[in-house]
């Protein structure tokens, strides 16, 4: 069995306490590229004439490693960085869309409704207000009709999982302490993860 550290010293037995599993548990593949699309604004804005707001998940997965806690981010052409995830389809709630786009990016069985995905809490929501502009943590008042919003979803993980990942993308664990206000490298949303995980305790379970 593995001992456990809680990093803030105490254990307040809510459920603000996150395990989080060794790196070492876990096993990767590879399997066909997909389609990897750049956020094109002009992309942005045919998809909101035919669709209107653009709704998109994303999951937060974390692993261990020294003793830290690292977050799994997907690389796409050795500079973009993503959180797991995608647009959700018309009518499709953020759960099932979130677990798709995780069996899609990340898993062996494409076809199996994600359901080896444990979907938590929606951690964050960033707004778009137009085409070009960054994403917001916040809906500016003066906004009446945003173009896009991103939902930012703790997903927890088990022991030990395979993570299967397009050969044109690679799947790394980054320390949240590398990621923590890193706007330049990992663009506003994954900079903002650490604060977003700031309510929990962590409990790194070590091999």
């Amino acid at each position: 069995m593995g001992e456990e550290v809680n990093v803030t010293g105490f254990h307040n037995g809510s459920d603000d306490e996150l395990d989080i599993y060794p790196l070492s548990g876990y096993f990767f593949g590879s399997k066909d590229p997909i389609p990897f699309k750049d956020h094109h604004f002009s992309r942005i804005k045919s998809n909101y004439a035919a669709r209107g707001l653009r709704t998109c998940v994303q999951a937060v997965l974390l692993v261990e490693l020294f003793k830290h806690p690292h977050l799994l981010l997907l690389q796409v052409r050795n500079s973009i960085y993503k959180l797991p995830g995608g647009r959700l389809r018309p009518g499709e709630s953020d759960t099932d869309g979130l677990k798709r786009k995780l069996a899609r990016k990340l898993s062996v069985n494409e076809d199996g409704g994600g359901s080896e995905w444990e979907v938590g809490e929606c951690l964050g929501m960033w707004w778009r207000p137009d085409f070009e502009t960054l994403p917001y943590p916040f809906l500016p008042p003066n906004v009446q009709q945003p173009k896009e919003c991103t939902k930012l979803f703790l997903v927890k993980l088990p022991v030990s999982r395979k993570f299967i990942v397009p050969k044109n993308m690679k799947l790394l664990a980054v320390p949240l302490c590398q990621i923590h206000e890193n706007h330049k490298t990992y663009g506003p949303i994954i900079s903002g993860v650490p604060q977003l995980l700031s309510k929990f305790s962590f409990n790194m379970i070590e091999s």
